[in-house]
């Protein structure tokens, strides 16, 4: 057996140097490959025993990076120039580049100096879905409407894409050929105003119809009023043409608009986002970086916002109404400036938008709403999309704003339609603030007008202390959001009501209070009357407070109108839905609470040893 192995050990030798000679005189490049190594572990067995005195393993075969078979250099440049690599450090495998991390922190600048990025485009490119994509939210209307314009305002949101943080404008789509006058003209003019503060504007592009004539002409249109502003193409809708390996063919066609490489995203799967994300990198950080760095006045600031946070937390307002009565106008007259679209058309603003200012150093969100119409089931596109919308952000604010038509009151002469009601009644059971404002208030000026104006102001607050009774004192404000008039009575009305809405009282003061009532309040007989051990708030916005009762007694629902009334006159909650809860604490459970007291002394007379001798002895 063991000149068998010999026989064998020797003629894999002679193969071996064969092939070694043979790869010597004809060098190859070889794949990549592990280091080989045989360990003593190979020649283990009873069989090999008498040979392990002269069989050694053989040296491990390594290769570096520009050498041949088993580490032996291909040339004499090779030999000075790669040296053999150590026999424990295996190679190491390249793997996928590392991204890079920003220059900046995003996270910690202040949202007011954060770059600024539009989308723009023409209509149905997809630019609504890639803002939400960027800030991972639902909130711009997305429908597939090819002859028609979903988007009409600008809607503007904080972006998050990986650790860089802007802000992003979703424009309405362009078409430089509309008539002028009409919604398109508009939106246009819209865009391009708001396109000479940013500093990076996204071109989408649909790649699946290919590059289309207005496509250029939007090309040409940003050429023109948008210099000094960096211009990035993006083909959208990526997705399908990436596994069929056409996007070569795509880019080609968008090279021509002249804007640069262009980069193939999906707004809807999310394809892409890294390629924006290395785009973008550079030219955010150079604008970071040009701003003046003042760490004195930073902290100033930070400070300041830290105590305003402390003291006056943000306060949501919608604004909501039927179409047409005014609520974009009014907006725009907040902000003093023209933010959204506002025009003669019924039902022009479809996107519910989201402004952000700063009234008395509290920091207010506007939210213009969609015109309020009763959902009927029958809506269809974007009309239903906008219906959900406005209920969503019925749901989020913290005081409702109902606009009113002052010319419709005079001609209807009634203050609020169903669907005002619906709407007021609404924001009622969902527990928020409410302030009525009367628009159009400078339609009804003049001789002719002037006995009008007078009959609205008395007649709007009564009817709507009758239309909504479990809500007393409702604030109303007259106002022209047209001239601007009422602005700041508007602003102080509603903040007003927001911190009686977030207003705490205590116990004891309740307590007090309570004790006052029930004595004023004529009872018709002393056992009807009832038994509250105390009273007590257990939440803010809306103000919720319990009544504990002893017994099994309950109040009333006459009890508790008497008590909400009280609270609102006593305190001055008009406009605040008050809610009051009361819980039972039995008799029995009293009882037994008392008994297990280890403090309750027994009237049980113990006499002493002394004293009973004493009775002894009279008693003898």
């Amino acid at each position: 057996m063991a000149v068998a192995f010999v026989r064998t050990v020797s003629r894999r030798s002679r193969r071996s140097i064969l092939s070694l000679s043979f790869h010597l005189s004809n060098p190859r490049p070889f794949p990549p490959a592990s280091p080989i190594a045989l360990t003593p572990k190979t020649y283990s067995g009873p069989a090999f025993a008498p040979f392990r005195g002269f069989l050694r393993p053989p040296a491990p075969c390594l290769r570096g990076p520009h050498h041949g078979l088993c580490g032996i250099p291909r040339s004499d440049d090779d030999l000075k120039l790669a040296p053999l690599a150590p026999p424990g450090d295996p190679p190491k495998k390249k793997g996928k580049s590392a991204k890079k991390k920003s220059r900046v922190d995003f996270t910690k600048v202040d949202p007011a100096l954060l770059p600024t990025v539009i989308l723009v485009g023409r209509p149905n490119v997809g630019k609504s879905a890639l803002f939400n994509r960027l800030i991972r939210r639902r909130e711009a209307l997305v429908y597939n409407t090819p002859d028609d314009h979903v988007t009409r305002d600008i809607r503007e949101g904080i972006a998050k894409l990986g650790d860089l943080r802007f802000r992003v404008l979703d424009s309405a789509g362009l078409e430089t050929a509309a008539t002028s006058g009409s919604i398109l003209h508009r939106t246009t003019e819209m865009t391009g105003n708001v396109l000479a503060r940013t500093k990076v504007a996204i071109f989408l592009i649909d790649v699946r119809d290919g590059l289309q004539p207005l496509d250029m002409e939007v090309g040409k249109w940003l050429r023109k009023h948008g210099h000094g502003i960096h211009t990035i193409v993006a083909m959208n809708k990526s997705e399908s043409l990436d596994e069929q390996g056409l996007l070569t063919a795509e880019a080609g066609q968008a090279y021509t608009l002249g804007f640069g490489d262009p980069i193939a995203i999906s707004a809807e799967t999310g394809f892409g986002m890294a390629e924006l994300y290395e785009t973008l990198r550079p030219l955010l950080e150079d604008y970071m970086l040009q701003l003046p760095s003042d760490n004195h006045a930073q902290d100033v600031i930070s400070t300041a916002v830290e105590k305003n946070r402390d003291c006056k937390s943000p306060l949501q307002l919608a604004i909501v109404g039927r179409p047409n009565v005014g609520k974009s106008t009014l907006l725009n007259a907040l902000l003093q400036e023209e933010r959204v679209l506002v025009g003669p058309e019924a039902g022009l603003t479809r996107d519910s938008i989201r402004a952000q200012f700063r009234f008395e150093e509290r920091t207010v969100f506007l939210v213009d709403t969609a015109g309020w119409l009763q959902r009927s089931g029958k809506e269809k596109g974007p009309a239903s999309l906008s219906v959900m919308q406005t209920r969503k952000n019925l749901m989020r604010a913290h005081v409702i704003a109902v606009v009113l038509d002052a010319e419709e009151i005079a001609k209807a002469k009634t203050s609020m339609k169903h669907s005002e009601v619906v709407i007021a009644r609404q924001a009622v059971e969902e527990g928020r603030a409410l302030v009525v404002i009367v628009n159009k208030m400078d339609l009804l000026r003049g001789k002719h007008n002037s006995i009008l104006h007078e009959q609205v102001i008395k007649a709007v607050p009564q009817e709507i202390q009758t239309v909504l009774p479990q809500v007393t004192g409702i604030p109303v404000v007259f106002v022209s959001a047209l001239e601007g008039r009422g602005r700041v009575a508007v602003m102080r009305q509603v903040v007003d009501t927001y911190q009686k809405w977030c207003l705490r009282l205590s116990t004891a003061r309740l307590n007090r209070w309570l004790r006052k009532v029930m004595s004023r309040h004529s009872w018709k007989d002393q056992a009807t009357q009832p038994k509250i051990k105390y009273f007590t708030q257990v939440k803010a916005r809306p103000p919720t407070f319990v009544a504990f009762l002893s017994g099994k007694t309950h109040l009333a629902d006459t009890d508790i109108r008497f008590l909400t009334k009280s609270l609102k006159e006593d305190f001055d909650l008009g406009g605040i839905p008050i809610r009051i809860t009361q819980h039972s604490v039995p008799r029995k459970a009293e009882l037994s609470k008392k008994s297990k007291k280890p403090s309750a002394r027994k009237n049980v007379r113990i006499l002493s040893e002394k004293r009973v001798a004493l009775t002894e002895v009279v008693s003898s």
